[in-house]
């Protein structure tokens, strides 16, 4: 009788993908240091348990697959083989298969696959045919698109990595439509690549195109076929686009086809965060401490049990409010005494909670020394990548948003920051740049920093094309500070890029990672020096549920101030006050700051304030105001609710929460309100 193991899926595949992180993490050593038995005994042992689940499991050609990869890696620890580029490549391709096959089995139940050509440039590696197999690595071996309900019918391959599938999942939220278009030249057409150029040039009149088959440079060089494809974003239907198309001498459209995104898998699968207990242990760290290393017991917990848990606390604290509230009017004594004991009691239960909803954000880090070093392969660079700070925890609702962010800024590094090994040595510097990745705790923030030691940003390239762009006037331009130039890098729409490329050039990057940020109630700074490098720094709260906030009164009304973004308090009289070009400023200590009256911010109705009044000093970046209040509550820890889908979205407001009065105020979200 055949054992039912739909029961174990789950569990396959978490431990497949914990396998599939620890294997690319150590290719990735075994690479840089091919002595490293530890790393090289770690990827045998996973791509082992790996092949042995997979066959319990009945998924014979992921088995199958493992089963040649381990012959592959048992001549290398026995030193049949030596560790060098094609074998490491090739591996690679096996890992991005492997995970292929298991987003296919968590999607579809089915991880049946051909995996004839990847498994015969194995055994051309095992049997020494070290030529075919670098050949057929040259040739590149991709993964096919996975394309929604008529993916069987799609023959092409397009290989999609987190960069293209966050830049088309933001093309989509802003309106764009995403087409296959499938196109033909003529066969007696004597410049093809011509056609093809102006075959992108209708298209871009108002879309981007993010893919195509074969590459940009190949159509360029006329190096194809008859037929070519392409992927692109647009807000014009495909009626129309058939037509521009088919009004091109030569030209004809086989297909156009409108894309789901969300049925468009990464060729590099994406790790999921989630608290998913101890990373293996190397060998060797196993060997040096057999005694004293402590075993953690861990439970794997579903997250929305955690959200449910950490709703349950969020009420507690509201309603603890709404108790001292009562005991405070009524002076009831013995309620109070009970309140005392029930608020250590929670905010015991809140930090256990919080503490639980920590994730070390290795889970996100551990994703990107193989991005990085097939990117610096694809551009022809030389990059150290340096990760510092792994350890650092923060809350699983911002760990699961911070991904991508990093993506467009790591990739930014690479291709724009650092300068090719020539022009480095040229410049008298390393021919092997470095870009480091870092995190660091600093009072109830969290700071990442993604620094490199490249050129740095040339303002007056950003303000030339930004100019070029219609973005600012020439006469403006001349005026902008190198702060203010830095800031266009975060206008929708613009790139420095010359031309468009798989990497750079869309437009869409540095908008994205500042919007993202923002909604996590995080902020992003620059730093850059002409000739040394770029350090990009996102301050981020540790959490986004519970936080403490300044209480003020506006009229007849009460908000809540997130104390991250108070740096002080001042009173102030109406004497204080001069009017500098229109705006209401005051002199503090020696420096000019900008005064808003928050009741007219926010047109709060009620009696006007009195002759004192209340400055709150908030900021954001490098930049002060004052919000001028009638009077100040005091400090309280406060849980945000969401304000709900109709009133998501308006500029200054990031929230509310039920007050211990039973009422609802309003959370200021300062970033917006700048």
């Amino acid at each position: 009788m055949k054992m039912d193991m739909s029961q174990y899926l789950d569990v396959f595949l978490e431990e497949s993908k914990e396998h599939l992180e620890s294997l690319n993490q150590r290719l990735l050593e075994l690479e840089k240091d091919s002595g490293n038995i530890a790393a090289l005994n770690e990827i045998f042992r996973a791509a082992h348990t790996l092949k042995g689940m997979s066959s319990t499991m009945g998924f014979d050609d992921l088995a199958d697959l493992t089963h040649h990869m381990e012959n592959v890696l048992s001549d290398l620890k026995e030193g049949i083989l030596a560790v060098d580029s094609n074998v490491v490549d090739v591996i690679f391709k096996c890992f991005d298969r492997i995970q292929f096959m298991i987003d296919s089995i968590e999607s579809k139940g089915s991880g049946a696959m051909d995996n004839s050509d990847l498994i015969a440039v194995l055994e051309n590696i095992k049997t020494g045919n070290y030529d075919e197999a670098a050949a057929a690595v040259e040739q590149e071996l991709t993964l096919p698109a996975r394309l929604g309900k008529d993916a069987d019918d799609y023959q092409e391959s397009f290989t999609f990595n987190e960069y293209d599938i966050t830049v088309l999942k933001e093309a989509v939220s802003r309106g764009f439509t995403i087409f296959n278009v499938k196109i033909a030249v003529d066969q007696g057409c004597l410049m093809k690549s011509v056609r093809a150029f102006m075959v992108f040039k209708a298209v871009e009149e108002d879309g981007e195109i993010i893919k195509s088959l074969p590459s940009a440079q190949d159509l360029d060089e006329g190096k194809f076929d008859s037929n070519f494809e392409i992927f692109l974003i647009t807000r014009i239907t495909a009626e129309i686009l058939e037509k521009r198309l088919s009004g091109i001498s030569e030209i004809s459209v086989l297909r156009i086809r409108e894309i789901n995104v969300d049925s468009i898998t990464a060729g590099q699968g994406k790790q999921i965060p989630g608290n998913t207990g101890s990373q293996p242990q190397s060998s060797a760290d196993t060997a040096d401490n057999p005694r004293t290393h402590k075993v953690k017991q861990t439970v794997r917990v579903d997250i929305d049990r955690l959200d449910n848990l950490m709703n349950l606390v969020g009420e507690l604290v509201m309603h603890k409010g709404r108790l001292e509230q009562i005991g405070f009017s009524r002076k009831i004594n013995e309620l109070n005494e009970t309140i005392e004991q029930i608020d250590r009691i929670s905010t015991d239960l809140q930090a256990v909670v919080m503490k639980v909803r920590m994730v070390p954000i290795e889970q996100v880090f551990n994703r990107f020394p193989r991005m990085v070093r097939d990117l610096a392969r694809d551009l022809n660079k030389e990059v150290d990548f340096l990760i510092e700070g792994k350890e650092t925890e923060l809350d699983r609702t911002v760990i699961d948003e911070i991904g991508d962010p990093l993506v467009h800024l790591l990739r930014n590094a690479i291709d724009h920051g650092l300068e090719s090994s020539q022009e480095r040595i040229k410049n008298g510097k390393n021919s092997k740049g470095t870009v480091m990745l870092r995190a660091r705790h600093e009072g109830n923030n969290v700071y990442i920093e993604v620094e490199d030691d490249g050129a740095g940003i040339d303002t007056a390239r950003v303000i030339e094309k930004a100019v070029e762009k219609g973005m600012l006037a020439a006469r403006e331009a001349d005026q902008l500070s190198r702060e203010e130039a830095i800031e266009l890098l975060f206008s929708p729409g613009f790139s420095t890029a010359s031309n468009v490329t798989d990497v750079s050039g869309r437009g869409v990057g540095l908008d994205v990672v500042k919007t993202k940020i923002e909604s996590l109630s995080g902020e992003i700074f620059v730093d850059s020096k002409p000739g040394s490098g770029t350090r990009f720094r996102i301050k981020l709260p540790l959490t986004l549920a519970i936080i403490q906030a300044l209480m003020v009164s506006v009229r007849d009304e009460i908000y809540a101030v997130p104390l991250s973004s108070v740096d002080e308090t001042t009173m102030i009289t109406a004497g204080d006050i001069k009017m500098v070009q229109s705006q209401e400023v005051i002199m503090l200590r020696g420096s000019v700051l900008p005064l808003y009256r928050l009741a007219h911010l926010l047109d709060t109705k009620g009696s006007a304030a009195a002759e004192e009044m209340y400055v709150v000093v908030v900021r954001k970046a490098e930049r002060q105001i004052g919000l001028v209040v009638d009077s100040l509550i005091g400090q309280q820890e406060i849980v945000i609710k969401s304000l709900g889908r109709l009133l998501t979205g308006i500029p200054g407001l990031a929230g509310a929460i039920v007050a211990g009065d039973g009422n609802v105020r309003l959370i200021l979200d300062i970033t917006t309100l700048f």
